[in-house]
């Protein structure tokens, strides 16, 4: 069983940056690949980027590719979810979501629905 918290949303300016943190309880963290979405009113939750149980994988969102960069520190039991050159279409609630344990060190889904453990999201606002 994990369970996972985030932090570090807030009201940002275009072209800022903002570093979400994903607190995580539980002794398996470690073992398991961690990912991160958004969801916007009124649309689906989209993939953002996740990241293996040894950090050596790491997958992203079109949307996101070359501005947002995923990572993990295993011994805090946190994950990080560091956003630059923000856009205002990247105003979402984020959620930190982690998978189940795996021996597979470079798993690391891109489906919420390989996900068991979900935070309760926060807010990322970005300001033209």
């Amino acid at each position: 069983q994990v369970e996972v918290v985030e932090s570090g949303g807030g009201l940002v300016q275009a072209g800022g940056s903002l570093r979400l943190s994903c607190a995580a309880s539980g002794r398996s963290f470690f073992r398991s690949p961690m990912g991160w979405f958004r969801q916007r009113p009124g649309e689906e939750r989209e993939f953002v980027g996740s990241i293996s149980r040894n950090a050596g994988s790491t997958y992203y969102g079109d949307s996101v590719k070359g501005r947002f960069t995923i990572s993990r520190d295993n011994a805090k039991n946190t994950g990080y979810l560091q956003m630059n050159s923000l856009k205002p279409e990247d105003t979402a609630v984020y959620y930190c979501a982690a998978s189940r344990e795996t021996i597979n060190f470079s798993y690391a889904p891109v489906r919420q629905y390989d996900y068991a453990y979900w935070g309760q999201g926060t807010q990322v606002t970005v300001s033209s």
